[in-house]
């Protein structure tokens, strides 16, 4: 995937409007527990998850695909203009978790969704990981058939109230007296209060017959994985080999087996016998093919602000495992996982907030954790900015290309014509750091001051093809290349 990079920077990308799930009306109060705190491709594409801070888990499906019949590969062997892109529809939700509270810590715990992951699927059943805080769940999502029942000898009015019985026929009888010596002036309850039988008796007996069957789908959980972390849990990540899966919080790394929930594995574990003599701290996790991978804070920075800044938010594996794409507040970094000595390239996300360090310290925007993803192909690297602006880099040898998009139904009207031109770093000789994106101090790509209580801090890129899904609150956007 990788070695196309050789072959010269790629074209920049035009991005645009696909569909927008959740819309806001102008002037419409979001309410805390619809804001969107998770978002995940699965690893075909066909499905995308959502998690909210009100414990929801929500599952789109991809549709363009069977309104043209046939599986995804079939598509790309038919030569026909491609104008067609991704389009979800909405497939299914429940709720993931319940607000809880720790008796022994006196503490709350929120039902908020911190992580989504999927599994592998099996048998027509979608399998997935949610976490919260303290408890993760091991989801299994399937359609199940309902049989619909009819023919049976009760009143219409009176079966509505049974679910298992969706019509039904009577049969009409002169007033007579029964075979079993029944009164016909006598109305039998035998099958309780919400069924009785006709005046006058049923002649003959009608045995209940499935005339139908109706699909709907059920979410189960099937497994529960708790009291395993004393830190909030900040990422969940499956391993390659469908049976394995680890979870971090602050302190330590646990590895889970899918089919155990009441052991698990510590494997990293940083707390000191003294936790006054903490320097560093674990914020976030990411299991690849062929290693695992621990980001940690540095504990010598230069100063208060710096250490803040430089604390990872998220970590991406690109598909070959070699390449690890990190997000801290103030910038993008690509590794080589087999150089130690710096990341081969820095994108700027919004340089220009340097100055305003302490402002943002004042109002807890510098502790905002924003997400990063990897297209498919390895070639360009996203991540989310304030004013519900994402930002996307091309990351070939000599490209420029430096996006700015807003979440909106016009994502370029803030795109930057002219972005700045790459500049290399003193130490670029050694380890082909590359810094771009820098944009003009004090304000955004449009020329406008920045809006902090609207952030852009969850994107996801579809697997395969150029498509990104982000959250605007309680939105989700999702846009084309």
């Amino acid at each position: 995937m990788w070695r196309q990079l050789s072959a010269g920077p790629a074209l920049p990308l035009e991005w645009k409007f696909s569909q927008v799930f959740g819309e806001r009306t102008a002037g419409e109060e979001v309410q805390e527990v619809d804001i969107i705190s998770a978002i995940e491709f699965d690893k075909t594409g066909d499905h995308l998850a959502t998690g909210d801070r009100g414990g929801r888990v929500v599952l789109f499906e991809r549709t363009d695909t069977k309104e043209h019949g046939g599986n995804r590969r079939d598509l790309e062997r038919i030569d026909y203009a491609v104008s067609r892109h991704p389009e979800f529809r909405y497939k299914t939700e429940f709720q993931s978790h319940e607000p809880e509270f720790d008796y022994l810590k006196s503490l709350e715990i929120e039902e908020k969704i911190n992580k989504i992951r999927w599994c592998q699927a099996a048998n027509g059943a979608l399998f997935l990981l949610s976490t919260n805080d303290k408890t993760i769940k091991f989801w299994k999502v399937q359609e199940k058939k309902v049989k619909k029942i009819s023919e049976m000898n009760v009143e219409p009015s009176k079966s509505a109230g049974n679910g298992s019985i969706a019509s039904s026929s009577v049969s009409p009888s002169p007033k007579q007296y029964l075979a079993n010596g029944g009164c016909p002036d006598r109305s039998y309850n035998s099958l309780g209060n919400d069924v009785s039988f006709p005046p006058g008796g049923i002649l003959s007996l009608k045995l209940p017959v499935v005339t139908s069957f109706e699909t709907s789908l059920v979410a189960r959980c099937r497994r529960i994985y708790a009291h395993a972390h004393d830190y909030h849990i900040n990422s969940i990540s499956n391993n390659s080999d469908g049976e394995t899966f680890i979870s971090a919080d602050d302190l330590r790394i646990n590895l889970w087996n899918l089919e155990i929930s009441n052991q698990s594995f510590n494997i990293v574990d940083v707390k000191p016998s003294n936790m006054e003599d903490l320097t560093e701290v674990i914020t976030s996790g990411r299991v690849s093919s062929y290693s695992l991978f621990e980001e940690l804070e540095s504990p010598g920075s230069r100063s208060f602000f710096t250490e803040i800044i430089a604390s990872i938010s998220d970590i991406k594996f690109a598909k070959d495992g070699r390449y690890l794409l990190s997000r801290d507040y103030m910038t993008l970094k690509l590794w080589d996982i087999n150089m130690d000595s710096g990341p081969v390239a820095t994108f700027q996300v919004h340089e220009y907030l340097r100055p305003k360090l302490c402002d943002l310290y004042e109002n807890d925007s510098i502790f905002d954790k924003f997400e990063c993803c990897l297209s498919g192909d390895g070639l360009r690297v996203a991540t989310g900015s304030y004013s519900n602006l994402f930002r996307v880099f091309g990351r070939a040898a000599g490209s420029t290309e430096a996006a700015t998009l807003e979440a909106s139904k016009n994502p370029m009207r803030r795109q930057v014509q002219t972005p700045s031109r790459p500049s290399r770093s003193l130490s670029s000789s050694i380890t082909r750091v590359v810094r771009r994106g820098a944009e003009s101090p004090g304000v955004d790509a449009n020329g406008n001051s920045f809006d902090f209580t609207t952030k852009l801090l969850h994107l996801a890129w579809h697997p395969t093809e150029n498509s990104i899904a982000c959250a605007a609150a309680n939105s989700l956007y999702m846009y084309y290349a």
